[in-house]
């Protein structure tokens, strides 16, 4: 991975098509709020699926929890359709098949010569693509399990928001001014 692509580094703004051919900003999918970012092998990779079906699983609590999942792959448009409704995720599945992520983050997957995927990693971004924690997914216990993800995203709320505890002084004070 490109050596700024680090916690406190900013993610690259990128427009891609999505499972439908839709082109999409990952600023505006992301629209403020906290960001769990899939970089993936694709349709063909077992890991990918499990990794997918165990977000699905947690979806119920990022959908209440103002949060996003975005997941990017190298596949065709149609293909990311394809693995969307394979692993039953709701989300938005961005289209790179000319590789461009890849090449620019440098995470070009030297082993599959077939199919020519990125090394998968997973990214918990705070508002503004703000990286917070970047896990590299290549061996499938190197991706987050939904206990780390939950643990990061309460990091990220807890420093984005300051009404993340509202018991404390300055929140109450500032919760009063807008009563």
């Amino acid at each position: 991975m490109r050596s700024d692509i680090v916690p406190g580094g900013c993610f690259p703004v990128y427009e891609l098509p999505d499972q439908d051919g839709v082109p999409r900003r990952l600023t505006d999918l992301q629209a403020g709020q906290p960001m769990i970012l899939v970089l993936a092998r694709g349709h063909f990779c077992p890991k990918d699926h499990q990794q997918h079906r165990e977000l699905v699983q947690l979806l119920p609590r990022v959908d209440v929890a103002y949060t996003s999942i975005v997941t990017i792959t190298t596949d065709h448009p149609a293909t990311c359709a394809d693995m969307r409704g394979a692993t039953g995720a709701t989300w938005p599945f961005l289209s790179d098949p000319g590789r461009r992520l890849q090449r620019e983050l440098e995470i070009r997957e030297v082993t599959d010569r077939e199919h020519d995927p990125m090394v998968p990693h997973t990214l918990v971004l705070a508002p503004g693509l703000l990286i917070h924690s970047v896990y590299c997914g290549y061996w499938l216990w190197g991706r987050p399990s939904r206990e780390e993800l939950w643990r990061d995203l309460r990091g990220v709320l807890r420093t984005t928001r300051w009404d993340f505890d509202p018991t404390t002084p300055a929140a109450r004070a500032r919760l009063e001014v807008q009563a």
